[in-house]
């Protein structure tokens, strides 16, 4: 079994600000925001740090050129860490429950609380609210009967009956 899956808890969130602490690394020391979490692969992505060429092909139909972008590559979440909010160096983190029941991430440098990322509060993919054709205006056409489970042919007999 992968490390990903067992893990249960994330220290590090999209929206974080992460610093590269793997000395091998050729990005050491730099820091960043973290763009995407990828829990199935244990990377992350951070914003301007780690980029790489990606060659894209040629479109002769659209009339675009082949060329060649800077892309942000992924990284192992194992060689970042979070960056401390008062000191700016990086942290480990630990977890506390506050009298008032909510859980936090606390520094271990500092002891301060990490905030959760304000960007975590909008959707990554908004949900659609188009009205559509198929969308009722009037509040008394949604009661209007438009189906109904007993066959025609019942309903005329019980409409005799009354």
């Amino acid at each position: 079994m992968k490390e990903a899956a067992k893990k249960t808890k994330w220290n590090i969130l999209r929206g974080d600000t992460v610093q590269v602490i793997e000395r091998k690394h050729p990005e050491f020391g730099k820091q960043g925001v973290v763009t995407v979490v990828d829990r199935r692969r244990d990377r992350v992505i951070i914003e301007g740090v780690n980029t790489g060429p990606k060659r894209q092909k040629a479109n002769p139909d659209r009339g675009l050129a082949g060329r060649t972008i800077m892309k942000e590559r992924s990284i192992h979440y194992s060689n970042v860490n979070l960056v401390d909010p008062v000191s700016g160096l990086p942290t480990r983190v630990s977890r506390k429950t506050l009298e008032d029941g909510s859980k936090v991430r606390v520094s271990k440098k500092s002891g301060a609380i990490i905030p959760r990322p304000e960007i975590l509060k909008e959707r990554r993919r908004p949900k659609s609210i188009a009205s559509t054709v198929s969308d009722t205006s009037d509040a008394d056409l949604v009661w209007e009967t438009t189906y109904s489970s007993i066959p025609e042919s019942e309903l005329v007999r019980v409409r005799e009956l009354k």
